[in-house]
Protein backbone atom coordinates (compact mmCIF):
# COMPACT_ATOMS: atom_id res chain seq x y z
CA UNK A 1 0.00 0.00 0.00
CA UNK A 2 1.35 3.44 -0.92
CA UNK A 3 2.18 5.77 1.98
CA UNK A 4 -0.35 8.61 1.87
CA UNK A 5 2.38 11.27 1.64
CA UNK A 6 3.28 10.42 -1.97
CA UNK A 7 1.01 13.08 -3.48
CA UNK A 8 1.90 15.87 -1.05
CA UNK A 9 5.48 15.29 0.12
CA UNK A 10 6.86 18.34 -1.75
CA UNK A 11 4.30 20.76 -0.28
CA UNK A 12 5.38 23.26 2.37
CA UNK A 13 2.16 22.84 4.37
CA UNK A 14 2.91 19.12 4.55
CA UNK A 15 6.43 19.81 5.83
CA UNK A 16 4.81 21.93 8.57
CA UNK A 17 2.32 19.16 9.40
CA UNK A 18 5.15 16.67 9.83
CA UNK A 19 6.26 18.68 12.87
CA UNK A 20 2.77 18.49 14.42
CA UNK A 21 1.51 15.01 13.59
CA UNK A 22 4.49 13.07 12.23
CA UNK A 23 6.62 10.49 14.05
CA UNK A 24 8.68 13.13 15.88
CA UNK A 25 6.13 15.72 17.05
CA UNK A 26 7.95 16.81 20.24
CA UNK A 27 10.60 19.06 18.67
CA UNK A 28 8.65 22.13 17.53
CA UNK A 29 8.89 25.05 19.95
CA UNK A 30 7.68 28.64 20.14
CA UNK A 31 10.38 31.05 19.02
CA UNK A 32 10.56 34.42 20.80
CA UNK A 33 13.94 35.46 19.36
CA UNK A 34 16.00 34.25 16.41
CA UNK A 35 19.01 32.28 17.73
CA UNK A 36 22.30 34.11 17.22
CA UNK A 37 23.72 31.26 15.14
CA UNK A 38 20.72 31.26 12.77
CA UNK A 39 21.45 33.67 9.92
CA UNK A 40 17.90 34.90 9.50
CA UNK A 41 17.11 38.60 9.20
CA UNK A 42 14.05 40.63 8.36
CA UNK A 43 15.04 40.57 4.70
CA UNK A 44 15.39 36.77 4.67
CA UNK A 45 11.73 36.08 5.48
CA UNK A 46 9.76 39.34 5.14
CA UNK A 47 7.95 38.29 1.96
CA UNK A 48 6.61 35.12 3.64
CA UNK A 49 5.09 36.64 6.79
CA UNK A 50 1.93 38.13 5.24
CA UNK A 51 1.39 41.53 6.91
CA UNK A 52 3.91 41.04 9.72
CA UNK A 53 7.47 42.15 10.13
CA UNK A 54 9.73 39.47 11.63
CA UNK A 55 9.90 41.28 14.98
CA UNK A 56 6.10 41.65 15.06
CA UNK A 57 5.58 38.00 14.15
CA UNK A 58 7.94 36.97 16.97
CA UNK A 59 6.10 39.21 19.41
CA UNK A 60 2.69 37.86 18.32
CA UNK A 61 3.79 34.22 18.84
CA UNK A 62 3.65 33.43 15.14
CA UNK A 63 7.18 32.04 14.77
CA UNK A 64 8.25 28.49 15.67
CA UNK A 65 11.58 26.72 15.62
CA UNK A 66 13.06 23.25 15.33
CA UNK A 67 16.71 23.13 16.38
CA UNK A 68 18.61 19.86 15.96
CA UNK A 69 21.88 21.04 17.49
CA UNK A 70 22.02 17.68 19.30
CA UNK A 71 23.14 16.07 16.00
CA UNK A 72 26.02 18.54 15.53
CA UNK A 73 29.34 16.82 14.71
CA UNK A 74 27.81 13.38 15.11
CA UNK A 75 30.28 10.75 13.95
CA UNK A 76 28.36 8.63 11.43
CA UNK A 77 28.92 5.30 9.72
CA UNK A 78 31.34 5.37 6.75
CA UNK A 79 32.02 9.09 7.35
CA UNK A 80 28.56 10.02 6.07
CA UNK A 81 27.69 13.66 6.68
CA UNK A 82 24.66 14.60 8.75
CA UNK A 83 23.00 18.02 9.05
CA UNK A 84 22.44 19.71 12.41
CA UNK A 85 19.75 22.02 11.09
CA UNK A 86 17.64 24.89 12.30
CA UNK A 87 14.21 25.29 10.71
CA UNK A 88 11.96 28.32 11.12
CA UNK A 89 8.17 28.19 10.70
CA UNK A 90 5.46 30.82 10.43
CA UNK A 91 1.88 30.23 11.59
CA UNK A 92 -0.15 31.90 8.85
CA UNK A 93 -3.63 33.43 8.96
CA UNK A 94 -5.18 30.04 8.13
CA UNK A 95 -3.36 28.56 11.16
CA UNK A 96 -1.11 26.53 8.89
CA UNK A 97 2.49 26.08 10.00
CA UNK A 98 4.64 27.04 7.01
CA UNK A 99 8.44 26.64 6.75
CA UNK A 100 10.17 29.93 5.92
CA UNK A 101 13.88 29.22 6.47
CA UNK A 102 16.26 26.27 6.88
CA UNK A 103 19.95 26.39 7.81
CA UNK A 104 21.61 22.98 7.62
CA UNK A 105 24.53 23.51 10.04
CA UNK A 106 24.81 25.25 13.39
CA UNK A 107 27.53 27.80 12.64
CA UNK A 108 26.64 30.50 10.18
CA UNK A 109 29.08 31.21 7.39
CA UNK A 110 29.47 31.52 3.60
CA UNK A 111 29.35 27.73 3.15
CA UNK A 112 26.16 27.43 5.22
CA UNK A 113 23.40 29.36 3.41
CA UNK A 114 19.87 29.87 4.69
CA UNK A 115 17.37 28.27 2.33
CA UNK A 116 13.87 29.69 1.85
CA UNK A 117 10.78 28.94 -0.27
CA UNK A 118 11.97 31.73 -2.60
CA UNK A 119 14.91 29.62 -3.76
CA UNK A 120 14.45 27.49 -6.87
CA UNK A 121 11.91 24.73 -6.09
CA UNK A 122 14.39 21.82 -6.14
CA UNK A 123 16.99 23.70 -4.08
CA UNK A 124 14.39 24.32 -1.37
CA UNK A 125 13.14 20.75 -1.67
CA UNK A 126 16.65 19.35 -1.09
CA UNK A 127 17.06 21.59 1.98
CA UNK A 128 13.82 20.14 3.41
CA UNK A 129 15.02 16.60 2.62
CA UNK A 130 18.33 17.17 4.47
CA UNK A 131 16.40 18.64 7.42
CA UNK A 132 14.12 15.57 7.53
CA UNK A 133 17.13 13.28 7.21
CA UNK A 134 18.62 14.79 10.38
CA UNK A 135 15.29 14.66 12.21
CA UNK A 136 14.88 11.01 11.23
CA UNK A 137 18.14 10.16 13.03
CA UNK A 138 16.84 11.95 16.15
CA UNK A 139 13.50 10.18 15.85
CA UNK A 140 14.94 6.67 15.78
CA UNK A 141 17.81 7.26 18.24
CA UNK A 142 15.79 9.11 20.87
CA UNK A 143 12.05 9.68 20.42
CA UNK A 144 11.48 6.04 19.45
CA UNK A 145 14.23 3.54 20.28
CA UNK A 146 16.09 5.56 22.90
CA UNK A 147 13.34 6.81 25.18
CA UNK A 148 10.46 4.36 24.73
CA UNK A 149 12.50 1.16 24.28
CA UNK A 150 15.97 1.31 25.83
CA UNK A 151 15.45 3.85 28.64
CA UNK A 152 12.30 1.95 29.62
CA UNK A 153 14.21 -1.35 29.45
CA UNK A 154 16.27 -0.06 32.37
CA UNK A 155 13.05 0.67 34.26
CA UNK A 156 11.69 -2.83 33.52
CA UNK A 157 14.86 -4.53 34.78
CA UNK A 158 14.98 -2.26 37.83
CA UNK A 159 11.35 -3.16 38.61
CA UNK A 160 12.03 -6.90 38.37
CA UNK A 161 15.14 -6.57 40.52
CA UNK A 162 13.53 -4.61 43.34
CA UNK A 163 9.82 -5.49 43.45
CA UNK A 164 8.29 -8.88 43.97
CA UNK A 165 5.65 -9.99 41.46
CA UNK A 166 3.07 -9.68 44.27
CA UNK A 167 3.86 -5.97 44.87
CA UNK A 168 0.85 -3.81 43.87
CA UNK A 169 3.03 -1.44 41.82
CA UNK A 170 4.64 -4.36 39.99
CA UNK A 171 1.13 -5.57 39.12
CA UNK A 172 0.15 -2.06 38.03
CA UNK A 173 3.12 -1.57 35.69
CA UNK A 174 3.70 -5.12 34.41
CA UNK A 175 1.07 -5.12 31.60
CA UNK A 176 2.85 -2.13 30.05
CA UNK A 177 6.20 -3.94 30.07
CA UNK A 178 4.87 -6.87 28.05
CA UNK A 179 7.09 -7.81 25.07
CA UNK A 180 9.49 -4.89 25.70
CA UNK A 181 12.59 -6.93 26.57
CA UNK A 182 11.92 -9.44 23.78
CA UNK A 183 11.44 -6.68 21.19
CA UNK A 184 14.58 -4.88 22.36
CA UNK A 185 16.65 -8.05 22.24
CA UNK A 186 15.41 -8.85 18.75
CA UNK A 187 15.81 -5.26 17.57
CA UNK A 188 19.37 -4.90 18.81
CA UNK A 189 20.28 -8.21 17.21
CA UNK A 190 18.67 -7.59 13.80
CA UNK A 191 18.40 -3.81 13.37
CA UNK A 192 20.89 -2.00 15.60
CA UNK A 193 23.91 -4.23 15.01
CA UNK A 194 27.08 -3.93 12.95
CA UNK A 195 26.03 -4.38 9.32
CA UNK A 196 22.34 -4.36 10.27
CA UNK A 197 19.46 -2.15 9.13
CA UNK A 198 20.53 1.03 10.97
CA UNK A 199 24.08 0.69 9.64
CA UNK A 200 22.87 0.29 6.06
CA UNK A 201 19.72 2.39 5.88
CA UNK A 202 20.34 5.35 8.22
CA UNK A 203 22.94 8.08 7.84
CA UNK A 204 24.11 7.79 11.45
CA UNK A 205 24.70 4.02 11.43
CA UNK A 206 25.23 2.08 14.65
CA UNK A 207 28.17 4.27 15.67
CA UNK A 208 26.07 7.42 15.38
CA UNK A 209 22.86 6.09 16.91
CA UNK A 210 24.55 5.08 20.18
CA UNK A 211 26.39 8.40 20.45
CA UNK A 212 23.12 10.27 19.83
CA UNK A 213 21.38 8.14 22.47
CA UNK A 214 24.08 9.01 24.98
CA UNK A 215 23.63 12.73 24.27
CA UNK A 216 19.85 12.45 24.58
CA UNK A 217 19.84 10.31 27.74
CA UNK A 218 22.05 12.89 29.45
CA UNK A 219 19.39 15.55 28.73
CA UNK A 220 16.24 13.56 29.57
CA UNK A 221 14.68 14.94 32.75
CA UNK A 222 11.90 13.11 34.57
CA UNK A 223 10.03 16.31 35.46
CA UNK A 224 10.20 17.73 31.92
CA UNK A 225 10.43 15.14 29.12
CA UNK A 226 8.60 12.57 31.26
CA UNK A 227 5.48 14.65 31.95
CA UNK A 228 3.54 15.59 28.85
CA UNK A 229 2.08 18.94 29.92
CA UNK A 230 5.36 20.16 31.42
CA UNK A 231 7.26 19.11 28.30
CA UNK A 232 4.79 20.95 26.05
CA UNK A 233 4.92 23.98 28.35
CA UNK A 234 8.74 23.99 28.20
CA UNK A 235 8.49 24.26 24.41
CA UNK A 236 5.84 27.01 24.64
CA UNK A 237 3.20 25.01 22.74
CA UNK A 238 0.82 23.82 25.48
CA UNK A 239 -1.68 26.65 24.85
CA UNK A 240 -4.04 25.98 21.88
CA UNK A 241 -4.31 29.75 21.45
CA UNK A 242 -0.63 29.76 20.42
CA UNK A 243 -0.70 26.66 18.23
CA UNK A 244 -4.33 25.83 17.40
CA UNK A 245 -3.77 22.67 15.34
CA UNK A 246 -1.45 20.26 17.13
CA UNK A 247 -2.86 16.69 17.16
CA UNK A 248 0.02 15.29 19.23
CA UNK A 249 -0.75 17.69 22.11
CA UNK A 250 -4.50 17.38 21.75
CA UNK A 251 -4.33 13.59 22.04
CA UNK A 252 -1.45 13.29 24.51
CA UNK A 253 -2.70 15.65 27.22
CA UNK A 254 -6.12 14.00 27.84
CA UNK A 255 -4.60 10.52 27.47
CA UNK A 256 -1.94 11.35 30.05
CA UNK A 257 -4.63 12.60 32.44
CA UNK A 258 -6.61 9.37 32.02
CA UNK A 259 -3.51 7.27 32.75
CA UNK A 260 -2.77 9.39 35.81
CA UNK A 261 -6.34 9.00 37.10
CA UNK A 262 -6.03 5.22 36.70
CA UNK A 263 -2.66 5.12 38.49
CA UNK A 264 -3.85 7.41 41.29
CA UNK A 265 -6.87 5.25 42.03
CA UNK A 266 -4.72 2.13 42.44
CA UNK A 267 -1.80 3.75 44.27
CA UNK A 268 -3.89 5.68 46.81
CA UNK A 269 -5.85 2.50 47.55
CA UNK A 270 -2.69 0.59 48.49
CA UNK A 271 -0.94 3.47 50.26
CA UNK A 272 -3.83 4.74 52.34
CA UNK A 273 -1.62 5.76 55.29
CA UNK A 274 1.84 7.42 55.56
CA UNK A 275 3.20 4.37 57.42
CA UNK A 276 2.59 2.10 54.42
CA UNK A 277 4.63 4.40 52.19
CA UNK A 278 7.46 4.86 54.68
CA UNK A 279 7.65 1.15 55.46
CA UNK A 280 7.77 -0.11 51.85
CA UNK A 281 11.40 -1.14 51.41
CA UNK A 282 10.86 -2.55 47.92
CA UNK A 283 9.56 0.84 46.80
CA UNK A 284 12.55 2.60 48.38
CA UNK A 285 15.05 0.24 46.75
CA UNK A 286 13.25 0.69 43.42
CA UNK A 287 13.62 4.46 43.57
CA UNK A 288 17.29 4.17 44.57
CA UNK A 289 18.08 2.19 41.43
CA UNK A 290 15.96 4.42 39.19
CA UNK A 291 18.13 7.43 40.11
CA UNK A 292 21.48 5.64 40.49
CA UNK A 293 23.91 6.72 37.71
CA UNK A 294 24.17 4.40 34.70
CA UNK A 295 27.91 3.90 35.20
CA UNK A 296 27.03 2.38 38.60
CA UNK A 297 24.43 0.00 37.12
CA UNK A 298 21.44 2.26 37.75
CA UNK A 299 18.79 3.55 35.34
CA UNK A 300 20.15 7.10 35.68
CA UNK A 301 16.83 8.99 35.60
CA UNK A 302 17.28 12.67 36.51
CA UNK A 303 14.92 14.75 38.70
CA UNK A 304 12.83 11.85 40.02
CA UNK A 305 10.71 13.14 42.94
CA UNK A 306 11.62 12.16 46.49
CA UNK A 307 15.07 12.11 48.09
CA UNK A 308 17.94 9.70 48.69
CA UNK A 309 17.34 9.38 52.42
CA UNK A 310 13.57 8.84 52.60
CA UNK A 311 12.79 7.65 49.07
CA UNK A 312 9.33 8.84 48.05
CA UNK A 313 7.92 11.29 50.58
CA UNK A 314 4.29 11.38 49.37
CA UNK A 315 1.77 9.27 47.50
CA UNK A 316 1.57 11.96 44.80
CA UNK A 317 5.26 11.44 44.03
CA UNK A 318 4.66 7.72 43.51
CA UNK A 319 1.66 8.49 41.29
CA UNK A 320 3.77 10.84 39.15
CA UNK A 321 6.59 8.33 38.67
CA UNK A 322 4.35 5.38 37.77
CA UNK A 323 2.28 7.59 35.44
CA UNK A 324 5.37 8.74 33.53
CA UNK A 325 6.57 5.15 33.09
CA UNK A 326 3.20 3.82 31.88
CA UNK A 327 2.63 6.83 29.60
CA UNK A 328 6.09 6.52 28.03
CA UNK A 329 5.67 2.80 27.39
CA UNK A 330 2.20 3.21 25.88
CA UNK A 331 1.27 6.56 24.34
CA UNK A 332 4.88 7.74 24.02
CA UNK A 333 5.72 4.66 22.01
CA UNK A 334 2.52 4.85 19.97
CA UNK A 335 3.22 8.44 18.89
CA UNK A 336 6.77 7.56 17.81
CA UNK A 337 6.13 4.16 16.25
CA UNK A 338 2.87 3.46 14.49
CA UNK A 339 3.20 6.02 11.69
CA UNK A 340 6.68 4.95 10.62
CA UNK A 341 5.65 3.43 7.31
CA UNK A 342 3.58 6.51 6.46
CA UNK A 343 6.65 8.73 6.95
CA UNK A 344 9.62 6.56 5.93
CA UNK A 345 7.93 4.24 3.40
CA UNK A 346 8.24 6.81 0.59
CA UNK A 347 11.91 7.62 1.13
CA UNK A 348 12.07 11.23 -0.19
CA UNK A 349 9.35 12.23 2.29
CA UNK A 350 11.43 11.38 5.40
CA UNK A 351 14.80 10.02 4.31
CA UNK A 352 16.63 7.82 6.78
CA UNK A 353 19.66 8.16 4.51
CA UNK A 354 20.85 10.56 1.79
CA UNK A 355 23.84 9.59 -0.32
CA UNK A 356 25.77 12.83 -0.62
CA UNK A 357 27.50 15.51 1.42
CA UNK A 358 25.53 18.50 2.70
CA UNK A 359 25.12 21.26 0.15
CA UNK A 360 27.33 24.27 0.83
CA UNK A 361 25.73 26.57 -1.75
CA UNK A 362 22.37 27.10 -3.36
CA UNK A 363 22.96 24.96 -6.42
CA UNK A 364 20.23 24.16 -8.90
CA UNK A 365 19.17 20.53 -8.66
CA UNK A 366 17.74 18.52 -11.54
CA UNK A 367 15.42 15.60 -10.90
CA UNK A 368 18.38 13.32 -11.68
CA UNK A 369 20.46 15.07 -8.98
CA UNK A 370 17.72 14.43 -6.44
CA UNK A 371 17.44 10.78 -7.50
CA UNK A 372 21.20 10.45 -6.94
CA UNK A 373 20.71 11.53 -3.32
CA UNK A 374 18.33 8.63 -2.71
CA UNK A 375 19.11 4.98 -1.97
CA UNK A 376 18.88 2.30 -4.66
CA UNK A 377 15.94 -0.08 -5.11
CA UNK A 378 17.30 -2.73 -2.74
CA UNK A 379 17.87 -0.30 0.12
CA UNK A 380 14.52 1.39 -0.54
CA UNK A 381 12.81 -1.99 -0.26
CA UNK A 382 14.64 -2.68 3.02
CA UNK A 383 13.43 0.66 4.39
CA UNK A 384 9.85 -0.03 3.31
CA UNK A 385 9.78 -3.58 4.70
CA UNK A 386 11.25 -2.72 8.11
CA UNK A 387 9.16 0.44 8.68
CA UNK A 388 6.01 -1.44 7.62
CA UNK A 389 6.90 -4.18 10.10
CA UNK A 390 7.65 -1.68 12.88
CA UNK A 391 4.35 0.13 12.24
CA UNK A 392 2.24 -2.99 12.66
CA UNK A 393 0.27 -2.95 15.87
CA UNK A 394 0.75 -6.10 17.93
CA UNK A 395 -0.59 -4.94 21.28
CA UNK A 396 -4.05 -4.15 22.60
CA UNK A 397 -5.38 -0.79 23.79
CA UNK A 398 -4.78 0.69 27.22
CA UNK A 399 -6.81 -1.17 29.85
CA UNK A 400 -7.43 -4.15 27.55
CA UNK A 401 -4.50 -6.19 28.83
CA UNK A 402 -3.12 -9.37 27.28
CA UNK A 403 -2.26 -10.44 30.81
CA UNK A 404 -4.16 -9.26 33.88
CA UNK A 405 -2.21 -8.79 37.10
CA UNK A 406 -4.61 -6.73 39.24
CA UNK A 407 -7.59 -8.76 40.43
CA UNK A 408 -8.66 -6.70 43.43
CA UNK A 409 -11.96 -4.79 42.98
CA UNK A 410 -10.30 -1.34 43.00
CA UNK A 411 -7.68 -2.30 40.38
CA UNK A 412 -10.25 -3.99 38.12
CA UNK A 413 -12.63 -1.01 38.33
CA UNK A 414 -9.79 1.46 37.63
CA UNK A 415 -8.83 -0.50 34.47
CA UNK A 416 -12.46 -0.65 33.36
CA UNK A 417 -12.82 3.11 33.80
Amino acid sequence: MDPQCIDVWKEDWWFGLQRLQGVNPALIRLCKAIPENFDVTEETVCSMLEDYTLSAALEKNKIFLCDLEITDNLSCEADRELASPLALFYLNKNNKLMPVAIQLKQKKGPDNPVYTPEDSPNTWLVAKMFYNNAEAQHHQALTHLGYTHLLMEGVVICTHRNMSSSHPLFKLMAPHFLFLLAINSRGLEKLVSIGGWVDNCMTQGVKGIFELMKRGFDRWKFDREGQVEKELEARGVLDPEILPYYPYRDDAVPLYKVIKKYVKKVVTHHYDSPDKLAGDWELKWWREELVKPRDKSGVGLCNVPGNDEDGFTSVDEVVDVVTVIIATCSMGHAAANFQQYEQYGFVPNYPGILLDKLPTEKKIYTEKDIMNLLPDKRMTLDIMVITKLLSSRGTKSLGDFEMQYLYDPVGVQAADE
